[in-house]
């Protein structure tokens, strides 16, 4: 078995699926990359590579120079390793099918790996496309951009480790899709309106997603290029490529559990509503956190209601203020903004808070809230279409109301 290929293609393709392999798998054979070759009549061939970690599978596919078929396992780190120092050439690999002994020849040099018998490797999983969906790999990535930093990294609360996803589809072929994350100090809720179902028309269908998974597909996916949804009952399978031809490949076991009530947990009638630029609100948040607790990260948000009909004829300010009491640090600043509503305090950790806002793209948001002891909600104010963000805060208790 041997085949010809061009080495930054193969390390750029080997490199989009190595994210999958474990620094140390629980089966050995999982330290390899699987390379199968399928060839045709005309000395062309089809190069697909595998990675697993048993739980998440990722293929890829170069097209390449062969005249013959086979496929082995090659240990993923040497081969990465040896293609990121060599200059981009077209190499040669040979590989000895009964004693799985691989050499890698170019114009100067010959590096000889000792591979490992592909039929160890686990065969990739099947899915039986219970529904399908369609959505732009743009779309996908801003979904797992505004919730994946969001999952939670308890494992006694295996639901909450991965992103909460809502498929439905209407009997003409449009769906919504909606990605929920949360780890119990924060809610994200991401929905997208402008996804095409290729079966299962007026279907229903919620599932959770692995928060690895995601993270290998926001690492991998190229923009511009239409992404292939296929679910099963276990698996959920995500299939795209450079333009548009499907070359990659990413298929994950579902995590099978309940997942909380969310829609309960997000607060009605918040007739407390702040609109600020975002901008303006994390920078400020950034230096005022540096003089908050390093435990809590707590910060404090005084709003006062515009004062126009009154003697004093002031406009809305928000003051941010943080203490730590242990080192006699403390802080504040005002930032002028638009707000509809009663004289209040409240407060946030300053961490989670930052880090929802950095996701965010808007130039404009509000933060909507109803009392001191109940969840603020930070909404885009400039929405981009087929596209709405709802992010939930909750917030830590304050002496002035303890």
């Amino acid at each position: 078995m041997k085949f010809l290929v061009s080495s930054s293609v193969l390390l750029k393709n080997l490199l989009t699926i190595n994210g999958v392999v474990a620094a140390n798998p629980i089966v050995p054979i999982l330290e390899n990359f699987l390379l199968r070759i399928d060839t045709g009549d005309d000395n062309t061939g089809m190069l697909t590579v595998t990675a697993s970690d048993l739980q998440t599978t990722m293929t890829t596919q170069i097209p390449v120079d062969a005249s013959e078929g086979g496929a082995i396992a090659i240990p993923a780190k040497l081969l990465l390793d040896t293609l990121r120092s060599l200059p981009d050439q077209p190499i040669t690999i040979n590989i000895n099918t009964e004693t799985f002994g691989t050499e890698i020849l170019t114009d100067n040099g010959r590096y000889k790996i000792s591979g490992e018998n592909p039929i160890d490797f686990p065969k990739i999983p099947s899915v039986n496309k219970n529904l399908s969906v369609e959505l732009s790999s743009d779309g996908l990535l801003s979904a797992i951009n505004n919730t994946v930093f969001a999952t939670s990294t308890d494992d006694l609360r295996p639901a909450m480790t991965g992103v909460y996803l809502q498929l439905s589809a209407d009997t003409a072929g449009a769906g919504t899709a909606t990605f929920v994350a949360t780890d119990g100090h924060r809610l994200i809720r991401y929905r997208r309106n402008n996804i095409s179902t290729a079966n299962a028309p007026a279907a229903e269908r919620s599932l959770i997603i692995p928060r690895k998974a995601l993270s290998l597909l926001k690492a991998a996916l190229p923009e511009g290029v239409p992404v292939q949804v296929d679910l099963s009952q276990a698996n959920a399978s995500f299939t795209f490529g450079a333009g548009g031809a499907p070359s990659t490949q990413l298929i994950c076991r579902l995590i099978d559990e309940r997942f909380p009530d969310y829609e309960n947990a997000i607060p009605a009638n918040n007739t407390n509503v702040m609109t600020i630029g975002r901008a303006d609100l994390l920078n400020s948040l950034k230096r005022i956190m540096i003089y908050a607790n390093r435990t809590t990260h707590q910060i404090r948000l005084s709003l006062k209601a515009n004062r126009t009909g009154g003697p004093d004829g002031s406009s809305p300010t928000l003051t941010i203020s943080a203490e730590d009491l242990d080192y006699a640090n403390e802080a504040n600043e005002k930032l002028m903004c638009d707000y509809d509503g009663d004289d209040m305090e409240i407060g946030f950790n300053a961490k989670l808070m930052a880090e929802m806002l950095s996701n965010l793209s808007a130039k404009m948001i509000s933060l909507e809230m109803s009392a001191p002891n109940r969840a603020g909600l930070i909404i885009p104010a400039d929405k981009e279409e087929d596209e709405e963000i709802l992010m939930l805060v909750m917030p830590v208790m304050l002496n002035t109301y303890a």
